[in-house]
């Protein structure tokens, strides 16, 4: 089922699902189940699975020159998917699609692919900039920003290819196309102001609804979602959440994903003297957020595992009551 369909089939009735990060390249599939087994005992209506781009390595070879690598560090998007279809069945998978990396031949290629599976349902990422990158750029002929993917997205929605040998066959299979949004705004943005123009372009271009970025002061959120209506942007809004788990987390999570963190929460993390507190600190503070959150008419949230489950499973329990 499409993520909009299951927002307004369930309108009054919020939802949790879940983000997760396929394994490395190299493990098997039961891996990856071992991560989603537990969240299956929420019924989530949804998982939205990630992707990363290849990486570029330089090897030096004998004569002084350099040999370019490109390596794969995880499981290819369809082979994830293809996976948790037939061990999860009962489940919708929203897998990213990004624009970096990739020519928009291969981006459409890929979309194919997925329909060919079945899916109802995609994510339409930019991506990063590869390490070393000082800013993103695209791949010749790709993508440079979301819009242009979620256009084309639309497009072959439309029965529209860039590929004049796929065959055109009748069909009202249309995929659903979720994007990202910013509470304290995109890094590279000049201000929010500014980002949320870039979101309304997204929305326009095509895009059914949004999930935000991770936060942790539910007033950026509520700011963000007032300033989003008041440009015009009418699509649902969810917000992404991601509970604190380490003491390590205080200062990677700022500098890795360009947040702040309350100074309330930073006091309380600060006088934990062990991972096993802070622990209980980030379950404890997401738990609150998210029963806010809850209270103010949030059609959903969506959780950021990042590979860790238990504090998850902690959470939904808590807030979302069978």
């Amino acid at each position: 089922m499409k993520v909009i369909d299951i927002i307004r089939h369930r309108q009054g009735r919020p939802f949790a699902s879940f983000e997760i990060v396929p394994p490395l390249k190299g493990s098997d599939a039961q891996r990856l189940f071992r991560i989603l087994q537990p969240l299956m005992q929420l019924r989530p209506p949804f998982i939205n699975i990630t992707c990363h781009r290849d990486e570029v390595e330089y090897h030096p070879n004998a004569d002084g020159t350099f040999t370019r690598l490109t390596l794969s560090r995880r499981p290819s998007t369809i082979a994830i998917v293809a996976a948790i279809m037939r061990e999860y069945p009962q489940v919708d998978i929203v897998p990213h699609v990004i624009c970096g990396g990739a020519s928009r031949h291969q981006v459409e290629s890929e979309l194919l692919d997925l329909r060919f599976l079945g899916l109802d349902n995609v994510m339409a990422l930019r991506g990063d900039a590869m390490p070393g990158q000082k800013a993103f750029q695209p791949e010749p002929d790709g993508f440079a920003h979301t819009d242009q993917l979620v256009a084309h997205i639309r497009n072959l929605n439309d029965g529209h290819y860039l590929d004049p040998n796929v065959e055109v066959e009748p069909t009202d299979h249309r995929f659903c196309i979720g994007v990202a949004g910013y509470p304290e705004k995109h890094y590279e943005a000049a201000n929010l102001e500014t980002d949320i123009e870039n979101l309304k372009r997204k929305i326009d271009a095509g895009a059914d609804y949004v999930v935000t970025q991770m936060f942790f002061d539910n007033a950026a959120f509520y700011r963000f979602e007032a300033a989003c209506r008041q440009a015009g942007i009418t699509v649902p809004i969810i917000p992404g959440l991601k509970p604190i788990s380490t003491l390590r987390q205080l200062d990677t999570l700022p500098r890795t994903f360009h947040l702040d963190l309350p100074q309330e929460l930073v006091e309380r993390l600060s006088r934990c003297s062990s991972n096993a507190e802070a622990y209980a600190v980030g379950t404890d503070w997401c738990i609150a957020q998210s029963q806010d959150l809850l209270r103010h008419g949030v059609p959903a949230i969506h959780y950021y595992t990042m590979g860790r489950t238990d504090n998850i499973l902690d959470i939904v329990r808590r807030c979302f009551p069978e």
